[in-house]
């Protein structure tokens, strides 16, 4: 959503000059995409996922929780959304995310992204949390005794872990070190199954992802593109007043752009849209992309644009209210203060989401009247249970339903022919997915994002699919992208 530039560039006044169309190489005549066909095998496949108690991710809401999300006038609506309530089998931890896909398949990325990276953290978070209690009953059993033989065992990458652990034992809990190794590998490993797809072309189609797991009162927060998380807390004088959780990653950040730069990636904002800047190829201006990091667009994984996530920590206090988790459909229209506000007001928690959604497209209606309405995605999430209206408890045969329809719908989605804007080069993917590893971790995971800068609003078209056209005519449009 709002992620990749096209020949049609939105602004705020009329007669705006377009965006240059940057030239797009058409790919030759392409078979059908493999994997079409099993389109409805993997969605009964996923079934059994959409039906777990506690997982919400259509328009609801629960005791906790309200999520809603709206298709704006773009075409298919490319938000998803999660909130998953019990998570790991843990009944004191929630998982919530927001997902914006941008680019051809972006509505396909994005819920990939929601229905896979949750499972792979859970899985990674019990892995590691496994290994931790081992490995401390070890120290525990061998201490005064480990002599240099049994030292060499130790692993080269369990060591610096170790002193990391020990650097942060002081700020941060004993859990927060195993849960962010568990972000990194899952979201590592979820880009990975994206670049070798059968079924979603991921070369030029990606999605941001704005996660979190809330475990008592302590809150981990994983961050790729510019979705945004907000707190809503209360000062000494009772005020209400807006705290921002994440960063937006966007290349007019300085270490994001060094990044990108040392990688061989361009940085720059077009005439008409100064204050965006975008990467780029570095012998072609495309495709535009108007974040840092993102899962999939492999256009641009070899040139800075990477995967891993930014992760912080919070601990939660009884002045903590909420959390909102939304796309930039949200954030391009209403400040932070705004949304905590909107929140706050709703006589019925269980609205809060919607109330939130339906602001904001009153709002780009007012100071963007001649620009397309962006998707947009809410979650919700109140970190107090008292005092809640019994309509927001979601009734899951509503749920269950809505499962039907989207059935139908990742049917019609997935027989799309298949277009990337740009040819692919040629090469292994195993060797191309080692070379991006290499890469990110050469030049990503020790460049976290600056604290404390708020993002650019970015008003962007998003090529996309749109059904009943045919993808000749698709392809046209979606000359370049975010």
């Amino acid at each position: 959503m709002g992620s990749c530039l096209s020949a049609e560039s939105r602004s705020p006044r009329p007669g705006t000059p377009s965006s240059p169309a940057f030239g797009v190489r058409k790919r030759k005549k392409s078979k059908k995409r493999p994997g079409s066909r099993n389109s409805s095998f993997d969605f009964r496949r996923e079934e059994p996922l959409h039906r777990i108690p506690g997982r919400l991710f259509l328009n609801g809401s629960s005791d906790i929780a309200s999520l809603f999300t709206q298709q704006g006038k773009k075409g298919t609506n490319q938000d998803a959304m999660i909130v998953w309530e019990n998570f790991g089998s843990r009944t004191d931890a929630v998982f919530c995310g927001v997902f914006d896909g941008h680019g051809p398949y972006g509505h396909m990325v994005a819920k990939r992204v929601r229905d896979s990276l949750p499972l792979k953290l859970t899985a990674h978070w019990e892995m590691n949390a496994t290994s931790e209690a081992v490995l401390k009953e070890i120290s525990l059993n061998t201490t005064g005794s480990m002599n240099s033989e049994d030292a060499s065992f130790i692993s080269a990458d369990e060591e610096p872990r170790a002193s990391v652990d020990l650097e942060d034992a002081e700020k941060y809990p004993e859990n927060f070190q195993t849960l962010k190794e568990s972000f990194l590998k899952a979201f590592k490993v979820m880009d990975r199954e994206l670049r070798v797809h059968a079924n979603i072309d991921c070369f030029c189609s990606g999605t941001t992802a704005v996660t979190l797991v809330k475990q008592g009162q302590y809150l981990v927060l994983g961050n790729v593109g510019d979705s945004r998380a907000v707190l809503g807390t209360r000062e000494k004088d009772d005020s209400l007043v807006a705290v921002q959780l994440t960063v937006d990653l966007k290349p007019n950040l300085p270490a994001e752009a060094e990044r990108i730069r040392k990688c061989k990636g361009r940085v720059f904002a077009l005439q008409d849209e100064p204050e965006v800047a975008r990467v780029w190829l570095p012998n072609n201006d495309s495709p535009g992309l108007a974040m840092a990091r993102a899962f999939g667009d492999f256009c641009l994984k070899d040139f800075g644009l990477i995967s891993v996530p930014d992760i912080s920590y919070r601990h939660l206090t009884e002045k903590d209210e909420f959390i909102v988790l939304a796309t930039d459909g949200i954030w391009d229209v209403l400040s932070n203060k705004e949304v905590v506000d909107i929140v706050a007001s709703v006589s019925s928690r269980s609205s809060a989401a919607r109330a939130l959604v339906e602001s904001a497209v009153r709002a780009w209606r007012y100071k963007y009247p001649t620009s397309k309405i962006d998707d947009c995605a809410v979650v919700c999430l109140f970190l107090e249970t008292n005092d809640l209206s019994t309509a927001s408890n979601i009734k899951a045969n509503e749920q269950l339903a809505s499962v039907d329809q989207a059935d139908n719908g990742r049917q019609k989605e997935d027989d799309l022919p298949s277009l990337t804007c740009l040819d692919r080069a040629g090469g292994n993917a195993e060797e191309d997915s080692t070379k991006q590893d290499e890469m990110q971790l050469e030049c990503g995971i020790e460049w976290s994002a600056l604290e404390g800068v708020s993002r650019v609003n970015t008003m962007l078209n998003l090529p996309r699919f749109v059904p009943g056209k045919e993808g000749k005519k698709a392809a046209g449009e979606a000359k370049t992208r975010k």
